[in-house]
């Protein structure tokens, strides 16, 4: 099977996957919301986060045996794979007992992370729900290592169908158990223990699948694997370390400084933009593998070809569904919770902005864990979250909530300059002035897009309805569509993308014709 083949493949598990979990998050989050309360919904989002933290404890250690599992699955040779998958599995279990360590000593500081915590009556109370997210998360590094080989096959599909069959389980019991109980305790244990059950199935259904996995007959890496190894792992510590203070810090901070509850507002955006973007996502983390195998492949023009469509795809899709949200997303908070769920103006618009540019950096990054490319720029991560937290910290106290996001705003734009610098001279050994010509002209026709969707807005959203709503889904699709094909219909990567597409529908329709 091709590497289009594959990534289609990919794309359509996860699209189902991401269909169904959207609906049934929607109606959990409220049924949460009404038969629970905010302070709750808060506390939720911020164990969350707490515990990505903890993550860093990962360390890149996944990343880099990915991309040491590319060749030799290429060549399928499977004693290098049992001995890298053996390395990978004893340094899952240590990153295990690590963070269930440092997640204990974090308990004593509980108090100061959530701040105002109403209607909690007993600390107690606080450091059990932590506990019951802190479990979740170790156990899950005995099973998640061994998804990194049909992921190096290109078969992301396996770990899409086994999360998306976990995750309409654990919905359907979760909206059971609030409905019959309304116990914060039952929602959470509920999932804790379906979730277990998902990792034994996992691990037992790959032990099937790859049995060469079981032999005891593994040879150990060579002193130069493994010294690669660990030279990637160290630049992706300091990718990690940044990432986490960047990425992972918002809800913490305005739990901290604000109060939990508003961290339960913020949340309720951010699984609508989560849940959409997902959508958005799959398609670009699908090609990873495909990525990785075109790189052990192709030569370099050919690898650039299709960064280029990549990122145009990108800057596409991602500007057209902050567009979407940023004309839709509160009105669709409105129609779903109530107006006590709504945020301001700027500060919707402020996690907009980082959301497309976030699209941007999705791109780069996603060739550059492809390509291997992890020493080049360790150090940016760690610039990029001291200057988060510093300007989130410092404006949090001077203008609240929307000062949290011009950190987050400031700091990921520091990646968006330099990093294609970084990947388009060790990956293609070009100059970056195209790029950020292409960038320039990509914004514009964003902004023109939006100015012209918030005027019809005015003029057919004067009053939120589903019916308003509805159409406004679809003149933001023809506008913002338009748009596009307008100016960019005869680029050569418009033209790629539409032959792909076409050359798919045609073989789509003779199969259903020949059947």
């Amino acid at each position: 099977m091709g590497r289009v083949k594959y990534a289609t493949r990919n794309i359509l598990f996860g699209y189902v996957s991401n269909i169904i979990t959207l609906l049934l998050n929607a109606g959990l989050r409220y049924v949460f919301i009404m038969r629970l309360d905010e302070t709750l919904l808060g506390i939720n989002s911020t164990y969350t986060n707490i515990l990505s933290v903890l993550s860093l404890a990962e360390l890149g250690v996944g990343t880099a045996i990915n991309f040491s599992l590319y060749a030799p699955v290429a060549r399928h040779d499977k004693e290098k794979i049992k001995a890298y998958m053996q390395f990978y599995k004893k340094a899952y279990r240590m990153i295990a007992i690590v963070v269930a360590a440092v997640g204990l000593i974090l308990v004593p500081f509980l108090k100061y992370i959530i701040k105002d915590p109403v209607g909690i009556d007993s600390n107690q109370d606080l450091i059990n729900f932590y506990l019951i997210f802190l479990f979740n998360t170790v156990s899950s590094y005995f099973v998640a290592y061994k998804y990194s080989l049909p992921n190096a096959e290109q078969k992301n599909y396996i770990q899409s169908n086994v999360i998306t069959i976990t995750k309409i389980v654990t919905t359907v019991v979760q909206i059971i158990v609030i409905l019959a109980t309304s116990s914060f305790y039952g929602y959470l244990i509920s999932a804790s223990v379906i979730e277990l059950a998902q990792k034994i199935f996992a691990n037992i259904y790959l032990n099937y699948k790859y049995p060469f996995l079981k032999e005891q007959n593994v040879e150990k890496l060579s002193k130069e694997e493994t010294a690669d190894i660990k030279r990637k792992t160290g630049a992706l510590v300091c990718h990690k370390v940044g990432d986490v203070a960047r990425l992972q810090t918002d809800s913490i901070i305005i739990s901290g400084f604000i109060n939990v509850a508003m961290s339960g507002v913020v949340d309720n955006y951010n699984l609508v933009i989560s849940s959409v973007s997902n959508f958005v996502n799959i398609i670009f983390n699908s090609v990873i593998s495909s990525f990785g195998n075109l790189i052990a492949t192709e030569s370099k023009e050919k690898q650039y070809s299709m960064f280029c469509i990549y990122r145009f795809f990108a800057s596409w899709i991602y500007g057209f569904s902050a567009v979407g949200f940023y004309i839709l997303l509160t009105p669709l908070i409105q129609l779903w919770l109530g107006d006590k769920w709504m945020l301001p103006g700027t500060v919707t618009a402020a996690i907009l902005l980082d959301y497309y540019f976030k699209g941007e950096r999705v791109v780069l990054s996603n060739f550059k864990t492809a390509a291997g490319v992890f020493e080049q720029d360790k150090y940016l991560p760690l610039v990029q979250g001291a200057v988060n937290l510093i300007i989130s910290i410092v404006l949090v106290r001077k203008i609240g909530l929307v000062g949290v996001y011009i950190g987050t705003i400031v700091s990921g734009l520091l990646a968006n300059f330099i990093r294609p610098v970084i990947i388009y001279r060790v990956c293609f050994e070009r100059k970056t002035a195209g790029y950020f010509i292409d960038a320039v002209r990509y914004v514009f026709v964003i902004i023109l897009a939006t100015v012209c969707c918030v005027m019809c807005g005015n003029i057919f959203m004067k009053e939120v309805t589903i019916v308003s709503f509805t159409i406004m889904l679809v003149v933001i699709t023809l506008v913002f569509n338009g748009l596009f094909l307008l100016f960019f219909g005869r680029t050569d990567e418009f033209r790629y993308l539409f032959a792909l597409f076409r050359d798919k529908a045609y073989a789509l329709i003779n199969r259903l014709h020949y059947r």
